[in-house]
């Protein structure tokens, strides 16, 4: 038996109390699609004997007092203002309940699953995971899994259009996965893009940074431009014995300290001879001979503004495509959940990550991203900042579709982006002044409800708007440079641009002022939406000019104070730094 020991002594007492049999044959509808999402094809029936190991996530019991307690320590107003949890507190909140357990472990049983196999890989609290076969999946889930070829990344999976749950579990269990949520490793989209229509500069050694940004930043970005828009040049890191900065990484990309040693060459030569440690996450890679565009970025700009504090990037792996003639066990595959697990186990995990990768909301089940949304919110209780790009596609690309069957246009933003429990990056471009660049992404969520912090901001864009675009918005966006970005690949400079770029350079401006708090022997900052909608707004550069166009539309407009395209605006590092 592999759940928590308290869980079995609680399991131990209430057993006796229960019934000896049960009904698990009255299945009630968890989640279902009316068609594939798009870009999703059925191919065909999944074979009865291909195995995979199937992800329960529990019902947190406490799930609510750990929401107060976020919000508590997250307000800068309150008395727990910065009193963040310990792995030890968050993992008592988010434990499921023993009846929970007793329950699941009960279902398990009636289907010939060995509970001695179950595995609980999230450091004993809320996922338990079982290896079973599709014929058994579709026993006890009432449903039957297909093939799905993904034209775009050329993966195939074995998932289900819709799967049911014995009612009485409906009380224990979120999710289970796999079965609705199509995204896979390749199938998520980075949030970057070449330029090869910017001519990329082989150093900027040469160039005077003072007070005044060079007319060059214009059009490509660099640490040294970065550092003077955002007033963190002066500025030297003093607690990076404690301090750590993430960089989450999947796709097969890595990060090479090659090319991290020749950009600094280049652009930050103070900091040659530095570097950064991978850590290798369900079989994530590390060959270095094959560096990815995403991972040099990353790594390049976390490390080039964030310099001397370390950096981690998180290498993530996942199981080659699905063979049908194979009956090898294999993992499922899903973005995020290996990682969240993984970092959540850790006793200690860097005070600021990012990350750069996301899907359209839409095509995200609701149980499915509630489920990983309330992980954000563990590592924010533990006193860890979350930044994720917001997309690179304005307010939607392509045909803007719903895919439930009406074919209704609508705004598409990004999740994990628009989870509130982390704080979503945008992009600018240009300089005296900054402008939106038109494919930065931004809107609001259909999932997830506008949180209080948010309302008195969002609410005089609304009134200004009118009934143009209806929805909760629900984007907390901050912004910053993304276009035109000069990144070592292999060996040679290249123009690179997106959000993908944007996310790193707000990372490492708020690792900084992270390293600024603990060296005055004060705690993270943590979860910051709270933070900046209140006492720290002014501490931003307001854009008032730009569009993210999409979806056949001109999108939303920038103008004075907040809006969906630009957030509170641009960091300006010296502000924030007496405002936090």
């Amino acid at each position: 038996m592999l759940f928590s020991t308290v869980l079995v002594l609680g399991l131990a007492n209430l057993s006796l109390s229960k019934p000896l049999s049960r009904r698990w044959d009255d299945l009630v509808e968890k989640h279902a699609w009316v068609q594939p999402p798009r870009g999703w094809v059925y191919s065909s029936a999944a074979p009865p004997d291909h195995y995979f190991d199937m992800r329960i996530g529990l019902k947190q019991d406490k799930f609510d007092t750990l929401i107060t307690t976020l919000m508590e320590t997250s307000d800068p107003n309150h008395e727990k203002y910065g009193a963040h949890l310990t792995k030890e507190e968050t993992d008592a909140l988010v434990a499921p309940h023993p009846d929970s357990v007793e329950a699941v472990e009960a279902w398990l049983q009636h289907h010939g699953i060995n509970i001695e196999d179950a595995v609980n890989r999230s450091g004993g609290v809320g996922w338990v995971t079982v290896r079973v076969s599709v014929a058994q999946a579709e026993r006890m889930l009432g449903t039957k899994y297909g093939v799905y070829h993904h034209a775009g990344s050329s993966e195939s999976v074995v998932r289900t259009m819709s799967y049911s749950l014995p009612k009485e579990l409906h009380h224990y269990i979120d999710v289970v996965a796999p079965t609705t949520y199509f995204g896979t490793l390749r199938s998520m989209r980075t949030t970057n893009f070449l330029q090869p229509n910017i001519k990329p500069i082989e150093s900027d050694t040469k160039l005077i940074f003072n007070a005044t940004v060079p007319a060059s930043c214009a059009t490509t970005i660099t640490p040294a431009c970065l550092r003077a828009l955002y007033n963190t040049a002066a500025y030297v890191p003093q607690a990076t014995n404690i301090n750590q900065l993430g960089v989450a990484g999947y796709l097969d990309e890595f990060a090479s300290h090659a090319d991290l040693q020749l950009f600094f060459q280049r652009f930050r030569t103070d900091a040659v001879g530095s570097s950064f440690v991978t850590t290798q996450v369900n079989g994530g890679g590390d060959d270095e001979s094959d560096p990815g565009v995403e991972a040099d970025l990353d790594i390049q700009y976390t490390t080039g503004i964030s310099f001397p504090t370390p950096n981690v990037y998180y290498s993530t792996g996942g199981s080659p495509p699905f063979n049908p003639d194979s009956q090898t066990p294999t993992d499922t595959n899903e973005p995020y959940l290996d990682w969240l697990n993984f970092i959540l186990a850790q006793p200690s995990i860097p005070q600021t990550i990012t990350t750069s990768y996301g899907d359209d909301e839409q095509t995200v089940p609701p149980d499915y991203a509630t489920q990983v949304c309330n992980l954000f919110a563990q590592l924010g209780a533990r006193g860890t900042t979350v930044f994720f790009s917001s997309g690179d596609f304005g307010v939607g690309g392509g045909d803007c579709l719903t895919n439930d069957g009406t074919d209704q246009r609508i705004f598409q933003p990004a999740f994990p982006a628009s989870c509130p429990y982390v704080t979503a990056v945008g992009g600018t471009t240009s300089i005296n002044p900054e402008v939106a660049v038109d494919f930065s992404g931004g809107g609001f969520s259909r999932l997830f409800t506008q949180p209080s912090y948010q309302s008195t901001a969002v609410d005089a864009f609304v009134t200004g708007l009118g009934t143009q675009f209806s929805g909760l918005y629900n984007i907390p966006r901050r912004i910053c440079q993304g276009n035109g970005f000069q990144v070592i690949i292999d060996g040679r400079v290249n123009s690179v641009g997106g959000t993908s770029a944007s996310s790193p350079t707000v990372a490492a401006i708020f690792s900084l002022l992270n390293d600024f708090r603990i060296a005055n022997g004060k705690p993270s900052l943590g979860f910051i939406n709270p933070l900046l909608y209140s006492t720290a707004s002014s501490g931003f550069n307001d854009i008032t000019s730009g569009s993210n166009p999409g979806c056949g539309t001109t999108g939303f407009t920038a103008g004075r104070g907040w809006d969906p395209v630009t957030g509170l605006g641009t960091p300006d590092f010296v502000k924030l730094q007496a405002l936090v």
